[in-house]
Parts: C-alpha cells; sequence; structure tokens
C-alpha cells in the first residue's frame, strides 16, 4: 500500500509547488501503477490506460486548494458505498476482508455531509468522498480532499469484537475530518498561525454533528474532557497561545496540540453560549460563503460574527486567542455581595499578568434563579438581592424560594466558560453538599471537581480538601463524571505514593469504597439494552479496582480472561471489559510467573484488529516487575509493534519510571531516528518523563536533552520538565499537611460523611424549631376546641 500524508509541508518532497496554505492551486494528478491495484487521489477517475502489467489512471482536476490537502492512495482494497441524498457518492475503503467493518463509518459519513450541508448552508463541494483505512498511519486522520485517510481504530468498527468506546471513537474522528470539508479545505487559514481555525472548529463542529446524530450519547457532556485536556496544558509557563507565530516549518507539528485543538475548541463553545446558537450558526454560513476557496484569518471570522451579532466579538475573544492561559475567578461573600476577582491561573502555584474579558455565568439554589455578566476588570461585586433575589445572613441564604434552594451558588454554569472557579471555604462547602444531594448537573459536578483538583495541584487548596470533596461523589453514575474521578484518583495515588507512602494502601482503599456503588450497580454482565455509556463506564469501572487492588475483583477478571483464551467468542469477556481482564494479568506476572503473559501476547500477535492490539499494549506496561516492564518496552521497538502503536505501550506504572527513563536514554538514538519527523516522538517525551516529581530527575533530564533537543521536540521537552517541578513542589506541600492522614484514614474506614455547612445545620435547626412550633399550635387549638365543647355542654 502506498499513501501520501502532505500536512503540515511535505508535499514539497513529491512535486515542485509553493508549499503554504494560501498558495492555492488546482491539480491534475495522473498515476502509473501496477494493474491489479485501486488508485485514488482527491477527484473521480476520468480516464484509464492499461499498459502491459501496468495502467495509467488519469484523475478529474481539482478545485482551487492547498498542496498540503493533495493525497494519493494506492493498494489492494475491499469497500462498502452509499450515497447522500443529492447524489455525492461516498466509499469506505479498507483491507481486503474487512469490508463489513467499514458500514458503520459509512453510516456516519453520509449524514454528516447532509447534517453539514444544512448547518453551513453551503453543499459538500466535491462530486465524491473516499475515506481509506490506512493500517500504519502516524496520525490519527487526515482531511485531504475527497480523499480523507484514516487509522484503523478511527476507521473501522467490528460489531462483535469493537468495544463502545471504539465505537464513539470513530464517530467523532470522521465527523472531525468531513468538518474539515468545509473548516479548513473550503476555506483554509492563511499561516499556520491560524492552525486553531482548522482544528478548534472542525473538534467543535464534530461534537455537534454526534449529538445529533446520537443524542443518546450525551457527547456534550463528554466535551468536557476535551475542555480539561486543554485547561492542563495551558496552565503550564510553556503553553503558548491559541495563534502561535510559526517561524520554522520543524515547529508546525509541535503545535496540533491540545491548545489548538481542545482550547480551540472550547473558547469557541464558550463564544456560541455568550451569543446564541442560532447568531452564530448564521455567522458561520456567513464567514463560509465570504472566505469560500480562499483563505482566511482569525479577524475574519471574528467580523463575520461581529457583523451578525452586532456584539464587539473582536474585542471580547482577542484575549482568548492572542495570549496563552486563561484566568481563575476567585469568589466569596462580604457584606450581602459577591466579590470577583480574575488572575491568571498556572499549575506552578504562581499567577501570571493576563487579564481577559471573561463571560461570567452563575446560578443560585436553582437553575432558574441565573445571572450572566462580562468581567472586564481584574475584579468586580455582585448585589445578590438585586440579581439573584437573595440575601445573605450569618446562617445563610434567605430570599424567595426556601432555604434549601437557596443554600448554594455555582458560577460557570455548565461549564461553558474556559476558566477556573475558585470559591471561599463557605460557597465551597456548600456546593460539596449540593453535589451529595445531586442538586447540580453533570456538567457542573464534573466542573466543580475538575477545578478543585487543579487548585489542589497549584497548591491553592489542599489535598485533604480534595480527597473530602471526592467523598461526595459516592453515589455518582454519570459516566463522564465518573470517568473523571476515576483519572483524578490515578493522579492523586501516584502523588500520595511520593509524598506519603505510609499513606498509599488507605487512600486506595477510599478510592475502592468511592466506586463500589456504580460498580456494583453495573457489575460485570452487559445488561439487555443497556446504554452505550454503561458500556463504557462498566469497563473504566472494572480497569480502576483491578488497578487499586480489589481483590475479588482482580480474580473474576483473571478467570474470565482464561476463558477468553479458551473460546475467542465467549460472552464472558466482552469488548468493553478487555482492558480490565489484560490489566488484571499483568499484574499478576513476574519472571517466574509468565504464562499469563505469553497467552496475551499470543492474543496480540493472533489479532487483526487494530483496536484489540491497541488495548492489549496500553496494559502490558502496568507489570510492576522490572523484569518484565524492561521486556515490554523492547517489545514496542520490535517489528511486531507498528511504529505508530508503540507509544501505547509507554503508560508505564510507578513502579516502572526509572527503568523506562534509563530505556529511553538507552534507546534514544534509536528513537529519534524512527520518530523523530512526526508527531509521535513527543509522546515517548512527555510519557516517560512527565510521571517524575523530583527537582533533581528534573535536572537529569535537562542535562541529558541539553545536545539532543530539536524544533520538532523543544516545546514538548520543557513543558515535560515544568511539569515535574509541579509536581515536586506537590509533594513537598503534600507533605505539610497536617489532617491528611486523619482524613485519609475516617475515608477509608468508612466513617465518614460530607461535612455540613453553617448553612445546613442552621437550616435544619431552625427546620426542627418550626416543626415544634407547629405542633405546640396545634395543641393549643385541640385545646381550645374541647374546652368549647365543654361549655356547651352547660
Amino acid at each position: 500500500m502506498a499513501v501520501t500524508q502532505f500536512e503540515p509541508a511535505d508535499a514539497r518532497r513529491c512535486f515542485p509547488c509553493w508549499d503554504e496554505p494560501a498558495a492555492k492551486a488546482t491539480f491534475k494528478i495522473t498515476l502509473d501503477v501496477p494493474s491489479e491495484l485501486i488508485a485514488l487521489s482527491n477527484m473521480p477517475v476520468i480516464e484509464k490506460k492499461l499498459i502491459g502489467d501496468r495502467k495509467v489512471v488519469s484523475f478529474q482536476e481539482t478545485p482551487i486548494m492547498s498542496t498540503y490537502l493533495v493525497a494519493v492512495v494506492v493498494g489492494l482494497f475491499d469497500y462498502v458505498e452509499d450515497h447522500t441524498s443529492d447524489g455525492t457518492k461516498v466509499r469506505v475503503y479498507c483491507q481486503v476482508g474487512k469490508g463489513n467493518q467499514g458500514t458503520f463509518a459509512l453510516k456516519v459519513a453520509v449524514k454528516t455531509l447532509e447534517l453539514y450541508k444544512e448547518y453551513f448552508a453551503v453543499p459538500y463541494s466535491l462530486p465524491k468522498l473516499d475515506m481509506v483505512a490506512i493500517p500504519d498511519f502516524a496520525a490519527g486522520a487526515m482531511e485531504n480532499y475527497g480523499l480523507v485517510t484514516y487509522r484503523e481504530t478511527a476507521l473501522l468498527y467490528d460489531y462483535q469484537h469493537s468495544a463502545a468506546a471504539n465505537k464513539q471513537r470513530v464517530a467523532i474522528v470522521v465527523t472531525h475530518e468531513l468538518a474539515h470539508q468545509w473548516f479548513g479545505n473550503l476555506v483554509t487559514m492563511e499561516w499556520w498561525t491560524d492552525l486553531w481555525l482548522n482544528e478548534g472548529f472542525a473538534t467543535w463542529v464534530s461534537y455537534l454533528a454526534v449529538d445529533r446524530l446520537f443524542p443518546e450519547w450525551k457527547i456534550w457532556i463528554q466535551f468536557l474532557d476535551q475542555t480539561t485536556e486543554g485547561l492542563r496544558l495551558d496552565a503550564l509557563a510553556e503553553s503558548h497561545p491559541i495563534e502561535v507565530e510559526i517561524h520554522h516549518a520543524g515547529e508546525i507539528n509541535e503545535i496540533f496540540d491540545a491548545i489548538s485543538y481542545k482550547k480551540g475548541a472550547s473558547v469557541i463553545r464558550m463564544l456560541q453560549s455568550y451569543l446564541g446558537p442560532d447568531c452564530f450558526q448564521r455567522a458561520l454560513a456567513l464567514y463560509i460563503k465570504q472566505h469560500a476557496c480562499s483563505n482566511a484569518k482569525t479577524e475574519d471570522l471574528w467580523a463575520a460574527l461581529e457583523e451578525e451579532s452586532g456584539d464587539p466579538v473582536n474585542q471580547l475573544m482577542s484575549s482568548w486567542t492572542k495570549q496563552k492561559g486563561y484566568p481563575v475567578v476567585t469568589v466569596k461573600v462580604k457584606d450581602q455581595q459577591l466579590e470577583f476577582e480574575q488572575s491568571q491561573f498556572l499549575s506552578s502555584g504562581s499567577h501570571g499578568d493576563g487579564q481577559w474579558i471573561v463571560p461570567i455565568t452563575l446560578c443560585c439554589g436553582s437553575y432558574d434563579a441565573h445571572h450572566n455578566f462580562l468581567l472586564k476588570e481584574k475584579s468586580a461585586t455582585l448585589d445578590i438581592n438585586k440579581f439573584l433575589g437573595c440575601s445573605i445572613a450569618k446562617e445563610g441564604l434567605i430570599g424567595t424560594r426556601t432555604n434549601a434552594e437557596c443554600s448554594w451558588i455555582k458560577l460557570n454554569v455548565d461549564q461553558t466558560g474556559f476558566y477556573r472557579v475558585k470559591y471561599d471555604e463557605d460557597l465551597a462547602s456548600r456546593l460539596g453538599y449540593a453535589i451529595e444531594r445531586t442538586y447540580l448537573s453533570a456538567t457542573d459536578r464534573f466542573g466543580i471537581l475538575d477545578d478543585c483538583y487543579a487548585l489542589c495541584m497549584a497548591r491553592h487548596q489542599s489535598l485533604t480538601s480534595l480527597i473530602t470533596l471526592m467523598g461526595a461523589y459516592r453515589e455518582e453514575l454519570d459516566y463522564t463524571v465518573l470517568s473523571n474521578l476515576i483519572n483524578i484518583s490515578y493522579k492523586v495515588t501516584r502523588i500520595v505514593a511520593d509524598a506519603t507512602p505510609e499513606l498509599l494502601d488507605y487512600i486506595k482503599q477510599f478510592f475502592l469504597r468511592l466506586f463500589q456503588y456504580a460498580a456494583e450497580k453495573l457489575g460485570w454482565e452487559p445488561k439487555k439494552d443497556e446504554s452505550h455509556l454503561d458500556a463504557m463506564l462498566r469497563g473504566e469501572l472494572l480497569t480502576a479496582l483491578v488497578e487499586f487492588g480489589h481483590e475479588l475483583t482482580q480474580k473474576e477478571a483473571i478467570g474470565r480472561f482464561h476463558a477468553f483464551l479458551n473460546d475467542k467468542n465467549t460472552p464472558l469477556l466482552p469488548p468493553d471489559i478487555r482492558k480490565a481482564a489484560y490489566v488484571a494479568v499483568m499484574q499478576t506476572v513476574t519472571s517466574s510467573n509468565r504464562s499469563d503473559y505469553e497467552s496475551l501476547l499470543r492474543v496480540y500477535r493472533e489479532t487483526d484488529l487494530s483496536q484489540e492490539k491497541g488495548r492489549i499494549l496500553s496494559s502490558l506496561a502496568c507489570c510492576p516487575h522490572p523484569d518484565i516492564i524492561l521486556e515490554v518496552l523492547n517489545f514496542l521497538l520490535s517489528p511486531e509493534v507498528r511504529s505508530q502503536d508503540a507509544v501505547f505501550g509507554l503508560a508505564i506504572c510507578k513502579e516502572g519510571r526509572e527503568i523506562a527513563w534509563k530505556w529511553l536514554k538507552d534507546n534514544w538514538e534509536h528513537i529519534s531516528k524512527t520518530w523523530g519527523s512526526g508527531l509521535l516522538i513527543t509522546r515517548f517525551i512527555s510519557a516517560i518523563v512527565s510521571p517524575f516529581s523530583s527537582v533533581e530527575k528534573a535536572k537529569e533530564v535537562e542535562e541529558f536533552f541539553a545536545t539532543r533537543s530539536k524544533p520538532s521536540i523543544a516545546r514538548t521537552l520543557k513543558q515535560s520538565i515544568e511539569r515535574v517541578h509541579i509536581d515536586a513542589k506537590w509533594v513537598q506541600s503534600i507533605q505539610r499537611e497536617r489532617e491528611l492522614e486523619k482524613v485519609v484514614k475516617e475515608l477509608a474506614h468508612g466513617s465518614w460523611s460530607y461535612p455540613r455547612s453553617d448553612i445546613t445545620k442552621s437550616h435544619k435547626i431552625r427546620t426542627v424549631a418550626y416543626a415544634s412550633y407547629l405542633l405546640l399550635l396545634l395543641l393549643i387549638v385541640i385545646l381550645l376546641l374541647f374546652l368549647l365543647f365543654k361549655l356547651s355542654l352547660i
């Protein structure tokens, strides 16, 4: 198979050209290939000439387009085909024998083209759309005009052996790449500085499309994962603005990151929420119409949005795209006022000097009592009674609604804003109690937890306060909220192991208790007609129980793995829970007990499903035994692992950090030579360097790369070293916490309930007093009636 990948700047290696996005041209492609192979390019075939055992294939001339979108694919393929309502032919090509695995992506693609035609008010501009599954493809997917290329894991879905998470990934990636046919291909960024116009919008629109196609997936709640990844990266001093200056072609690959994709998508969501969805849609249609078949800059998009909305969009959004970082908004109550203050949030604990125009949304006690405003200055105050109909007394919020309804205040409603919120102690306590009583939406429960975790890492709040808040989620059942809770628990476990190893067993025991309720609800067996989200959650929960050492879960998982070895179609190990079983297997492997490890490698070698290979590779590194860890790392460099897949095996457990670091140094020359020209080499650095948490290790990393760095890894290296320094400071801070040991042990033993704030206690006292008063009044009335009755008898 032969495949081109020209983005960002490799078309020049194939044919002479001005290889920049603004230098658009039309292209006539002709290929000379072996006669038995299928040849594909951006446009349909217009002529084939057989010449002996070869053929010359000519394609229609393309519309005007950028060089990086030109593409050619040659190979032996099967395909499945369908058409849109206006006659556009859509095909999914894949390796021979895998045609049926392309049917889900085909259905998604046809529906998506129809949806985008309506949403953008512009039809798809080419006569055909081909999507090709490539077995070995470094990029996740590439939006070549009319010929979109994908990794197999991003395009193919096996209804028997693929997990629910795989199905969702296919839908999101397909809708993302097809969004580029408008945002990126029809209207192209003028220069790589505006890459986010391509990637941020395609990311945001893909979630809009998936929500329309699969509303039961609740994909906008899951979008918070995108926002969180953007917030994590943008909290580093070594982050970069959304609009980032590019001076060298070698720098371009590094900005295909969470800032361009995830922060970009998140600020678009924030702006859409501020302007309103209908106005926003009309403005996008206007923007595409104005710049079709041409190039655009960020200011051109803002101009279209300003024209449609009448709002000063350029002024509002420049602070979000032209400077790196984002604010943390601190809110506290003082003298019947809410006081707001913004400052740049950094995970290091420092405060930057950035300032933003922040769209503040807040609600009080219910989602009916809400208020929105722009925080344009460093600080502002808000009269609660005037804007929310409440007033504040010592015993809590009193107003037109009941005290129970008015007992909490939440900023950044539904997490549409790209910022953190820090509450004063009393407001935070009320929110914790509201979470426990499920007064808040899933998006807001997610946001409160994630903000607390980020503030804890930055040492603005204690780890004690974080794990106390986590305890309020012990009956949580929402997939996205629980998934984030699980990810945070993994990070907390690692940092506790470095800071206070004597508490490690207690913290694991607490997390087992925390996830017990949801795990018992879901069980091991898929329910009839259960939701897509429950299927994904079951796998993540069982994997977490295995990771935290739940013996019954580990034993059950290994038993099911053995049943799977005897019968690959057994219902005992469906795809959604296989990773839990594979992790359980690897946790028991040692140099002298490696039979299950060999069995798992055999499964890897026998399967031709890329998703299954990825599941296995990501599980192999969970083994805590040093010899096996080194063997796994060396296996990643072997011909048995495709170069695109090696990074899946880099998520080494804590016991393997030093082994992995030595392995990286010993093999750096080979790794640099093999992966050095693409996106993947940065994953080796971030995966192996970032997990450390000591200043000494950061210095060692700096010294090693002092003579080995190059433009393609420079930014990632700095970010990884910064993360090590952040965790080192976090470790030192945790070691100084006086209440941590007591709270962790209480949580581990279950002798705990969420601490009630003064408002809750006083409200209960008032309720009891009021009930007593009513009872006394009732007794007086009865006594009076009795006396009247006696008097009537006289």
